[in-house]
């Protein structure tokens, strides 16, 4: 059920934690390079999807694509934001920051790992990407009744960098030098276990002291992150009803597979050091998802079983 390569990527990651929290110094070194990472992660998971393959997926499953993007900025975030109001409503904020963001540029590697259907995951990250300055942002105001002042040309600059640039640079590389693809596919897992950790290094390198400090807060903090990635991944199972395994899992990862790592920014900009840490601690949750995918995908491609 669970490969070598799962088992590798799971070491690098917790290795690569408890690295940025022990070694600040060192994670530090990373830090400028966040975004640059981001764009490789996706440089790479577009070499693996062809034109006719998104063609063909607006073709044949276009009301899935607006159905999976409605749920993921508007209706998912809303009721996620309405539960833990209810019953934990100290992290509110940060259930709504994390619910209504996109869906994460490393969400297609994590498809391509779990054998979901790559391009649906992949139209999803360009879809909420666009239109996240203009979701988050009301979705805020809205129900939190704070004005989250998000330039749009910065947020059009952001999203040009990291989602745009790669395609330009994947349509590029298959144009003009088509040979090279092969090769950099032979080295996509190695070089996105390095860029993983170096990402991950960096991040946490910057809360390595509020780690010391407030070791209370952090577990806290780790334990809501988990229960959201569950909150997040569970209906994202049964969004598309009685679709393949291919696809069921793609709407998981839609939803569950976030750009956390954006939601750092807003926090850290707008809201408290709480909303950040829970951010943060996303990142277990983000690649630990992995392992109910495994069973889901083996239950049901196996025995025919539900596993919910």
């Amino acid at each position: 059920m669970f490969t070598i390569q799962d088992i590798i990527l799971f070491c690098v990651v917790f290795a690569s934690f408890v690295a940025g929290i022990l070694l600040p110094r060192f994670g530090t070194l990373f830090q400028p390079f966040i975004l640059i990472f981001l764009m490789a992660i996706l440089f790479l998971s577009f070499l693996t999807i062809r034109q006719e393959d998104i063609r063909r997926l607006f073709r044949d499953q276009g009301r899935a694509v607006l159905w999976l993007s409605f749920l993921k900025l508007i209706a998912f975030p809303i009721g996620v934001y309405l539960l833990f109001r209810t019953f934990l409503p100290s992290y509110a904020p940060a259930a709504l920051l994390l619910a209504g963001v996109s869906t994460g540029v490393i969400a297609p590697f994590i498809s391509t790992l779990v054998s979901a259907n790559a391009p649906l995951v992949l139209v999803i990250v360009v879809i909420t990407s666009i239109l996240l300055p203009f979701t988050l942002p009301l979705l805020v105001k809205l129900l939190l009744g704070q004005t989250l002042e998000i330039s749009l040309l910065v947020m059009i600059r952001m999203l040009a960098l990291v989602i745009f640039i790669p395609v330009a640079a994947v349509l590029a590389v298959q144009r003009f030098i088509p040979e090279a693809v092969r090769p950099i596919l032979k080295a996509r897992y190695v070089i996105s276990l390095m860029i993983f950790a170096g990402t991950n290094m960096g991040v946490f390198s910057q809360y390595s002291d509020f780690f010391y400090r407030n070791p209370g807060t952090i577990l806290e903090a780790t334990g809501v992150s988990i229960l959201l990635g569950g909150i997040f991944l569970v209906p994202g199972f049964f969004a598309l009803g009685k679709a393949s395994v291919e696809d069921r899992l793609a709407a998981a990862i839609s939803m569950a597979n976030i750009n956390n790592v954006l939601v750092l920014v807003f926090a850290a900009r707008f809201f408290g050091p709480l909303e950040s840490t829970v951010a943060a601690m996303y990142l277990i949750p983000f690649y630990g998802l992995i392992v109910p995918m495994r069973i889901f995908q083996y239950r049901r491609r196996n025995r025919g079983a539900p596993v919910l």
